[in-house]
C-alpha cells in the first residue's frame, strides 16, 4: 500500500509523508554523536535533549497529519468502513517494520473512531479474514492466490484495477452488508 488509506469513491490515497523516513539521516547523525559522548556529562545531556526533540518533532508531525486526515473523513462521510489489519504481524513478517510504525495505523483508527462517534456517525471494522484484495469487486469471484508484488488486480471477467482500490470497494460493500444486518 502506498498511502495510509484508499478512498473507495475515487480511488485516491492519502499520501502519507513518511516523517520518520524523512528525518532518518538527521536522527542517525544526532544519535551517533550521542553515542560518542561520555554518559552523564553536560554535553551528553545536551545531545540527549537534541535527539529527544527530534523524536518529538516527528511524533508531532505524524499526529498533526493523522488528525487532519481523520477530520476530513469524519466530516465527509456518515459511515467509514476499515479493515482490521494486523500491523504488528505485517511489520515482522514482511520486513516493513519502520514503514508500518511510521504509518501509525492504530492511532489513525482511534482518532477516526472517536471523531465519527462524536458526530453520531458509524465506524465499522471488517474482520482481517475477509479476502478484500483477492475478491473481484465487479463479479465477486475470489482468486486462489494473489502475491503482494501484484499491484494491479486482474479478473477473468475483464475487470482491471489497482489492487488497493479494488480492496477498498470490497471493504465498502462488506461494510454496507454489515450495516444492513445491524
Amino acid at each position: 500500500m502506498n498511502g495510509l488509506f484508499v478512498d473507495s469513491e475515487e480511488g485516491k490515497t492519502a499520501n502519507y509523508p513518511r516523517f520518520y523516513r524523512q528525518a532518518l539521516e538527521k536522527l542517525a547523525k544526532e544519535q551517533r554523536i550521542l553515542s560518542r559522548r561520555k554518559k552523564g556529562s553536560n554535553r551528553w545531556h545536551k545531545q540527549r535533549l537534541k535527539v529527544a526533540k527530534l523524536h518529538e518533532r516527528i511524533a508531532n508531525q505524524r499526529k498533526d497529519f493523522l488528525h487532519k486526515e481523520s477530520h476530513k473523513l469524519a466530516k465527509r462521510y456518515d459511515c467509514v468502513v476499515i479493515e482490521d489489519l494486523n500491523m504488528k504481524g505485517m511489520s515482522q513478517a514482511l520486513n516493513f517494520g519502520k514503514s508500518v510504525a511510521d504509518n501509525a495505523w492504530g492511532m489513525f483508527t482511534t482518532l477516526l473512531r472517536y471523531k465519527l462517534e462524536e458526530q453520531g456517525k458509524k465506524f465499522i471494522k471488517i474482520d482481517k479474514g475477509f479476502p478484500s484484495s483477492k475478491t473481484c469487486s465487479c463479479c465477486g469471484q475470489v482468486k486462489e492466490s494473489l502475491s503482494l508484488s501484484e499491484r494491479t488486480f486482474r479478473c477473468e471477467c475483464g475487470f482491471v484495477a489497482d489492487r488497493d482500490w479494488n480492496a477498498s470497494i470490497n471493504i465498502k460493500h462488506e461494510g454496507l452488508r454489515l450495516l444492513a444486518l445491524a
